[in-house]
């Protein structure tokens, strides 16, 4: 097949989409399929181009990679390198790309990728790509909208409300929640803006925080509990994993440093919670309308309770990212994952 795996884009998570399009790209390539890794943002040339015969020399065409740095990376430094300076999200030559591509391998993250519009885009052009569609994605997007969907359904979440930055109320106890709370963006990935609070003082400045990207927020009850997650594959869940931050709560820095966690799949829970977890798991995709795969995160607290906290619908696909060790436990390689992934997206065509 001839696949474009599209990568990059303005999202706080763009190194991230970048080195999951490359471990993508390259396993792809293994499995013997002609390859274009392609920045969503950035595009291929701003020259009229023959782009006959583009997929045989994919690797030459696609973009370059570097690492996942520690912070997130400087969008308005991204959006003033590009040559063009348009303002459309898509680079040139990227929708002619697709549109040649047998299929669209969807290794975005965050604002845009994670959020269906380019989803809604690919479907108005007849491109087929990856994983969900476009309302799924916006429903997953927003922790807001998908919590109330869970709740509504029977899956627990930490109690909590949301904020605008229009509407910011800087005293706490004027918002009914106490110490310690969660502070966090309602549509970010990767826990960029998330902070733990436990004094007036750290609940203004986690404010800050927030609001610096984006304008809606939510605050919810800080559950102490051990940290989960539970893919769902072609509406089954996979094994559980644990993953247990050697310092601080599973941020930024914990989630793609390789080394700053430790990660048990399949995690070693009683039966009844494991049971209880995928259920769980299943349920939320299934409300949301997720299909393909997804990626559901959660928190048990010390008695045993479970908290969904949310969906994420194009799971990071790095070297230490949780799907991958979850397809492994059940004898999955990578390889075979990425293919997996190909040919249950295109059902939906069928």
């Amino acid at each position: 097949m001839n696949i474009v795996v599209l990568a990059g884009g303005l999202s706080t998570e763009r190194d991230v989409s970048f080195v999951t399009g490359n471990n993508v790209a390259n396993a792809l390539r293994k499995n013997g399929h002609k390859v274009i890794l392609l920045d969503v943002f950035m595009g291929y040339s701003n020259k009229a181009e023959d782009l006959t015969g583009i997929f045989e020399r994919g690797p030459k065409v696609s973009a370059k990679i570097t690492g996942i740095s520690s912070e997130a990376p400087d969008l308005e430094a991204v959006k003033r390198s590009r040559e063009d300076q348009s303002d459309s999200l898509f680079g040139p030559n990227v929708i002619e790309l697709c549109r040649m591509a047998d299929i669209v391998f969807m290794a975005l993250h965050g604002e845009n990728g994670e959020d269906g519009r380019i989803q809604a885009a690919f479907d108005l052009y007849g491109i087929k790509y990856t994983g969900t569609g476009y309302l799924s994605s916006a429903l997953a997007m927003d922790k807001e909208l998908s919590k109330r969907l869970f709740s509504a359904n029977g899956i627990p979440v930490p109690a909590g409300i949301s904020m605008e930055k229009e509407n910011c109320q800087w005293d706490l106890k004027e918002t009914g929640l106490r110490l310690p709370c969660v502070v966090k963006p309602c549509c970010g990935g990767s826990s960029i803006g998330v902070s733990i609070v436990r004094t007036e003082e750290e609940y203004q400045q986690a404010l800050k925080e927030a609001f610096q990207w984006e304008e809606k927020i939510l605050i919810e009850d800080y559950i102490q509990g051990r940290e989960f997650s539970v893919g769902v594959m072609d509406f089954q869940a996979l094994p559980v994993i644990e993953i247990a931050p050697l310092e601080g709560f599973y941020d930024y820095k914990n989630k793609y440093a390789a080394g700053s966690a430790v990660e048990t799949c399949p995690a070693d829970l009683p039966a009844a919670v494991t049971e209880a977890m995928q259920s769980y798991a299943e349920k939320a995709a299934d409300v949301l309308g997720l299909t393909t795969y997804a990626r559901m995160d959660f928190l048990l607290d010390a008695q045993e309770r479970i908290y969904c906290l949310e969906a994420n619908t194009l799971p990071g696909m790095t070297p230490v990212s949780l799907l991958p060790q979850e397809a492994l436990a059940v004898g999955m390689n990578f390889e075979q994952l990425c293919e997996e992934i190909i040919q249950i997206s295109m059902k939906k065509y069928r």
